[in-house]
């Protein structure tokens, strides 16, 4: 993931903001009785990417990588909606418990920009919607350059898209954080479709750690810098999870990239370890002996 990557991670200030009274409202909105969950995972399971992770031999890298972790955030759909038949051969290879979290096509976003994208939106939902129970969320993820300009588009795609189907919105470009009347614009549309936020924190571009929850759902995309902060920086990310799930948050969503995928696995094993030491989670430590953890 080469996006908001910086020559020289370590002049950067990786410090959490705080989080607003705001979300802190929006979650306690949401304080239930209900189990929390958490899912924690990469944003890709091939053996390119994660050399390293899988055993000699292993056939099969989704069957394997299921096992090891309960999530996987899917990029592969960004490139191709996928058919019924791909979405049935994913769902069936996975253990119960292991959600698909699949990035809505660059069809709809960076060629259409949510415009005449009815019959792709269902298409996606359609063949999606066959992930069945391992259905996580899917995640809209637009261009750097579509600007708040195009709000009004926005708006219009979120109020039609279908209300069963779990969403969640990353948008990239910096006007959309510049001032305070452009962010809180765009929270209340969230908040109004039942959209969630995600935040992204990645070395530079700082200003998409904007810590503001829209649902009682956390979606993170943690883009780790190959750097040796990476690990306490996720040290940090589980303080901040604990305090939100005491504030009412239901739902994590945490994925982990690097520049170079290869230390994806050892980081999320690394912050699983510790949520669970931390908040009480039991999510499955991914195979220590594999990745040199013993």
């Amino acid at each position: 993931m080469k996006f908001g990557q910086v020559n020289n991670p370590e002049a950067i200030d990786f410090t959490l903001p705080p989080t607003s009274k705001v979300s802190l409202e929006v979650l306690e909105h949401y304080q239930s009785d209900t189990p929390f969950e958490a899912y924690v995972g990469c944003a890709k399971w091939n053996k390119t990417d994660l050399k390293g992770f899988y055993p000699r031999g292993t056939k099969d890298e989704l069957a394997y990588y299921s096992r090891q972790f309960n999530a996987i955030e899917l990029n592969a759909t960004f490139y191709n909606s996928p058919s019924k038949e791909q979405v049935e051969t994913w769902r069936d290879k996975t253990p119960d418990g292991f959600k698909f979290f699949p990035k809505i096509p660059q069809s709809v976003s960076h060629y259409s920009r949510l415009l005449n994208t009815n019959d792709k939106i269902k298409a996606f939902v359609d063949s999606t919607a066959l992930f069945k129970e391992k259905m996580g969320m899917a995640f809209l993820q637009m261009h750097d350059n579509y600007k708040p300009k195009d709000f009004d588009r926005l708006a219009h795609f979120l109020h039609d898209f279908p209300k069963d189907y779990p969403l969640a919105l990353e948008v990239r470009n910096e006007e959309w954080f510049k001032d305070e009347v452009t962010r809180e614009k765009l929270y209340k549309l969230l908040e109004e479709t039942g959209t969630t936020n995600v935040l992204v924190d990645t070395a530079g571009r700082r200003d998409m750690l904007h810590m503001r929850h829209t649902t009682n759902s956390a979606f993170v995309r943690y883009v780790g810098a190959n750097h040796p902060s990476d690990y306490d920086r996720l040290l940090d990310w589980v303080q901040v999870i604990k305090d939100w799930k005491a504030a009412g948050l239901q739902r994590l969503y945490f994925f982990i990239h690097q520049n170079l995928e290869v230390e994806s696995p050892l980081l999320a094993a690394h912050f699983i370890t510790h949520l669970n030491k931390e908040i009480g989670t039991t999510l499955n430590i991914p195979n220590k002996g594999q990745l040199g953890l013993f």
